[in-house]
């Protein structure tokens, strides 16, 4: 079924499955629990989503740079994903918005660790030919896990009479299964590790010494993050459409069923075909997909919208990865993905700001029309491309 791609690969689809599984049924309440509940305004959850992104970001370069030196990724994934399952019970004992920003934080804090020693990891392990279908499958495993996720938020809701906070702690499950998985089944082989080096420590020769087309790469990735602003404007441009509060995570489920079921496949389109036609394909169909969102014709055309912007990541997300690992050279997989995931990373901090700020000054349309503004550079950029 996997068609030849290695168990490490699989094994760390299913660890996103369960991570994602526990992050997406207690954020695809946050944003209603955060404005409705303690009324902070739309603003403010920009700034909330941006910042626990941002505050991993130099996390992501030195634990990729880490992984290099001591040539060793496993232990910095199961650090990574560690402190984002620590970090879930904060979510139903929070009494304000200091502790879920806290946890929030944290919980991102570890993705910052584990992000680009698992990427590394994946290229470390897999052939060349298979690159975007491992990358791909990854994609879809964690997007299934973001399906399952809101799903159970909406059914728990229902049976649990509302009760959010006992919603959450169901959370706190799939995130130590995703621990006990690396630990049993993540395997490092000797001959695929990078050679270790004497210092750990970050040095500014070490992120000057990646080739020119992997800042291509780079540069391309800041792009298209900054035209994918925060999921959680979606949840509240359905909220504003009048969805009911106990049936605004389906929205999350409607897109990352779209995701799950086109990343696997348009992994193998793009080592197929090619990953840039894919990619200029994909960030076409985030304008569209804004256009859409940026009208208010009813339901129908916003579920439209809801299941392009799920499709346009199932086109970019791994394609963007396969393409670092492409580029990159393979004692410094580690660096080039940190750097990635770091400038992606500020790159959404300034998109997250910029849309609640167009939100609450001039209402949900212009955050979504900058939005199809900042994907349409982007598909120019990549057909620039050289």
């Amino acid at each position: 079924m996997f068609r030849g791609l290695p168990r490490t690969v699989i094994a760390l689809g299913l660890v996103s499955l369960c991570m994602d599984t526990s992050s997406e049924l207690i954020h695809s309440l946050l944003p209603l629990y955060l404005v409705a509940g303690l009324g902070v305004s739309a603003g403010f959850l920009g700034l909330v989503e941006g910042l626990s992104e941002a505050t991993a970001s130099l996390m992501r370069v030195f634990a990729g740079v880490l992984s290099d030196r001591v040539g060793k990724r496993k232990p910095l994934i199961l650090a990574g994903y560690g402190l984002a399952a620590l970090s879930k019970p904060l979510f139903p004992l929070a009494s304000g918005v200091g502790t879920v920003l806290l946890a929030r934080v944290a919980d991102r804090i570890g993705k910052g660790i584990r992000g680009a020693p698992r990427d590394a990891l994946l290229a470390d392990v897999t052939p060349e030919a298979l690159r975007g279908a491992a990358y791909g499958l990854r994609q879809s495993l964690d997007t299934v896990g973001a399906v399952i996720g809101p799903l159970a938020a909406v059914l728990l809701m229902t049976v649990m009479d509302g009760d959010i906070r006992a919603v959450l702690w169901a959370g706190v499950v799939p995130a130590a299964l995703a621990v006990l998985l690396i630990v049993l089944l993540v395997q490092e082989p000797e001959h695929t590790r990078p050679a270790p080096r004497r210092s750990a420590g970050l040095r500014r020769h070490d992120i000057a010494a990646l080739p020119p087309a992997f800042w291509r790469v780079a540069w391309l990735g800041a792009l298209l993050s900054l035209a994918r602003f925060s999921e959680a404007f979606l949840l509240l441009r359905a909220s504003d459409m009048g969805l009911p509060a106990a049936q605004v995570p389906l929205v999350l489920v409607v897109l990352n069923v779209a995701y799950a079921l086109s990343a696997w496949p348009l992994g193998h389109v793009s080592d197929r075909l090619g990953r840039r036609g894919l990619l200029v394909a994909g960030l076409a169909v985030l304008v569209i997909a804004d256009l859409l969102l940026a009208l208010d014709p009813g339901r129908w055309a916003f579920g439209a919208g809801i299941l392009l912007w799920g499709l346009h990541m199932g086109a970019t997300q791994g394609v963007i990865a396969a393409m670092v690992a492409d580029v990159a050279p393979a004692s410094m997989r580690g660096t080039a993905f940190g750097v990635l995931h770091c400038s992606s990373a500020v790159a959404l901090l300034l998109a997250s700001v910029m849309a609640g700020g167009l939100w609450s000054l001039v209402g949900a349309p212009a955050t979504f029309v900058a939005g199809a503004v900042f994907a349409l550079m982007a598909c120019v950029a990549a057909m620039l491309r050289s």
